[in-house]
């Protein structure tokens, strides 16, 4: 035992094949040894802690238990995959996780063999999985796939529907639900694990396919979990449902009970058809702090371990505040105003909204078409409603943007967060494409702001206008601009010429403005923030085209198809003839850094703008 203890399994385990070289006794230890690894290395990087914590034992279960990477593990948005990435031999590299050149902080299926899915978005595993499954039966290969989902994913439609086609499909399809967040009966304990672990068992699978009414006769299994309104539970009886998909339901049982994972994860491996398998872990567990505040802990920056104290942030407000604080700002002017949120309510900067307004908040979970159809129903009865969400999630709900909303020009305001590049959390939620899919939308207004500021004018300005109309802004804090308490709407589709040059002329959309500012000072450029993407200002372009012979388009979204191509299509439409520099997103996928590093790889800083101007100029 004492050799057990002093020696750091840990460093053993390079790949799943060496962990499964371990005794079973050990397991636990190496569990232990992975969460403190997790503690260490995620207070000094940052990243997601306490669902990753919470996952610790179900990652040693797994791949203790199943042939990884034969067996195709995948993650659902990836929240949970930490511990999968140290023991798929990327321990020594957690260091650079989330940093440019490092690890992501996702699964990639670039950077592993074991990363079989790549993910960011959540609700997206039971489908990859379900076709894993399918692939491996229609080459007459015996493995397994398994999805791993958290209940918060499971209120989104594309999990529902992956279930509903998944479970009368003859392949060897393990769904695990990681239910991490409402709270079990006291059931699940060690006699509820032993009847998992029973259940999973060949007997127990012979009798059920055989009468087909076992739970019938075992009304307890019905009632081990607690119903509520926030958890997938809450909308049915689990065992029941499951079932009646077609799927082998087993559980609830303690997911931070590695003997109980292990026992019931190994009879599971020997069943075929489709298994569903409820697990309960504790986000955060191992760590009081996160254990207490999962929701502050859900996401951290770098912080100390023993009292989880982070770093000063800073006095600058961020845009989500200035979202967050005119949102109430308005509502108590305008008893119309109601928002909406896709289960984003501390990133979208709602905390605050619910508060002072709980019956005119509406937060549908990870439903992102629900929520703009929800909106549209809204204001079809003379609401106003302002749905918050990011912009990576928005591309989710495109139908319903386009047919519930703006076919029927609705009255529908969009506060678009994180547009443009995001930084550690990379290309999976980097808001390069909105520009191009919003202006593409007849009745869509689209407005992006130079500054804090300029973004709580915006907001005025869309809400006051009639129709569907988005503010997009981005991640993080501005350049400190004083915030006027007063709104007043900007004129309609009008840009601003901030500074007056010589033949070149650059027209800024949004944030990038700052920049564009400081290029134009060193090139003696004219300078314009042109505020609205659409309705572009037509007769400005057309006469800074009079005037220059150089139009520079800037922005942080995707060039094609974005606020530059606008400017070309006025131009073309005008009839006129002149040369035109786009800078913007280039045709490809932005890895994860730092924002401003990636923003100047992408000569969207003063340097690069000024640069990429005199290499046109020759």
């Amino acid at each position: 035992m004492s050799e057990l203890t002093n020696t750091r399994l840990l460093d053993r385990v390079a790949c799943p094949a060496d962990l499964r070289r371990l005794e079973r006794k050990q397991l636990p230890q190496l569990a232990d040894e992975l969460r403190a690894f997790l503690l260490d290395s995620i207070s000094q990087t940052g990243g997601h802690f306490a669902s990753n914590l919470g996952a610790v034992e179900l990652t040693v279960a797994l791949h203790y238990v199943f042939d990884t990477p034969n067996d195709r593990l995948v993650w659902d948005v990836g929240h949970q995959s930490y511990p999968h990435k140290v023991l798929t031999g990327r321990r020594e590299r957690m260091g650079s996780m989330r940093k440019k050149g490092g690890l992501a902080g996702f699964p990639k299926r670039e950077e592993s063999e074991y990363d079989t899915f790549g993910v960011g978005h959540s609700s997206t595993s039971i489908g990859a999985a379900l076709g894993f499954a399918e692939a491996a039966k229609l080459r007459g290969e015996g493995r397994h796939a398994i999805a791993v989902i958290g209940d918060g994913s499971m209120t989104a439609g594309q999990a529902i529907e992956a279930l509903f086609n998944a479970g009368h499909r003859d392949v060897n399809l393990l769904v695990i639900l990681n239910d991490n967040e409402m709270s079990i009966s006291p059931n699940v304990g060690a006699f509820n694990n032993y009847l998992a672990k029973l259940l999973s068992g060949k007997f127990y699978n012979g009798f059920r396919n055989a009468s087909g009414k076992m739970l019938d006769v075992m009304p307890t299994l019905k009632e081990l979990a607690k119903k509520g309104e926030e958890s997938v539970k809450g909308f049915f009886t689990p065992a029941s449902f499951f079932e009646e998909l077609g799927f082998n339901y087993i559980g609830p049982i303690d997911g931070n009970n590695l003997e109980t994972l292990l026992a019931t994860l190994s009879n599971i491996k020997k069943l075929s058809g489709p298994q569903f398998l409820h697990i309960v872990t504790k986000k955060g567990h191992g760590y009081k702090l996160a254990v207490d505040d999962p929701v502050k802990y859900h996401a951290v920056t770098p912080f100390t371990p023993e009292n989880g104290m982070t770093g000063s942030k800073g006095g600058k407000i961020s845009f989500t505040q200035v979202f967050g604080d005119w949102l109430c700002d308005m509502a108590a002017q305008d008893q119309r105003l109601v928002a909406i949120t896709p289960a984003m309510r501390e990133g979208s900067g709602l905390v605050r909204f619910e508060k002072e307004f709980p019956t005119r908040y509406f937060d549908v979970g990870i439903a992102e078409q629900h929520a703009v159809t929800f909106a549209a129903g809204l204001a079809c009865e003379g609401l106003k409603p302002v749905v918050a969400i990011y912009s990576t999630f928005l591309q989710r709900a495109y139908d319903q943007l386009i047919h519930d909303v703006a076919l029927q020009n609705l009255d529908v305001t969009f506060a678009i967060d994180r547009a443009g590049l995001v930084g550690a959390d990379g290309p999976t939620h980097a808001g390069a494409f909105d520009l191009s899919f919003l202006r593409c939308i007849p009745n869509m207004a689209v407005l992006a702001p130079a500054d804090e500021n300029e973004c709580r004018q915006m907001l005025y300005t869309a809400w006051q206008h009639n129709g569907p109309a988005a503010v997009r802004y981005p991640r993080g804090a501005g350049n400190g601009t004083a915030i006027e308490a007063a709104m007043s709407a900007l004129p309609w589709g009008k840009g601003e010429v901030r500074r007056t040059g010589g033949k070149v002329a650059i027209l800024a959309f949004g944030t990038v403005f700052e920049a564009a500012l400081q290029a134009g000072e060193v090139l003696d450029a004219s300078v314009v923030n042109m505020r609205f993407v659409k309705p572009l200002d037509v007769e400005l372009v057309r006469q800074l085209a009079a005037s220059h012979d150089l139009l520079v388009t800037v922005e942080e979204n995707a060039i094609m198809g974005g606020a530059g191509s606008a400017v070309l299509e006025a131009l073309a439409a005008a009839g006129i003839a002149r040369p035109v520099l786009q800078l913007g997103l280039p045709d490809s996928y932005v890895e994860h850094g730092e924002q401003k590093e990636l923003q100047a790889d992408c000569g969207l800083d003063a340097a690069g703008i000024a640069a990429a101007i005199r290499v046109r100029l020759g």
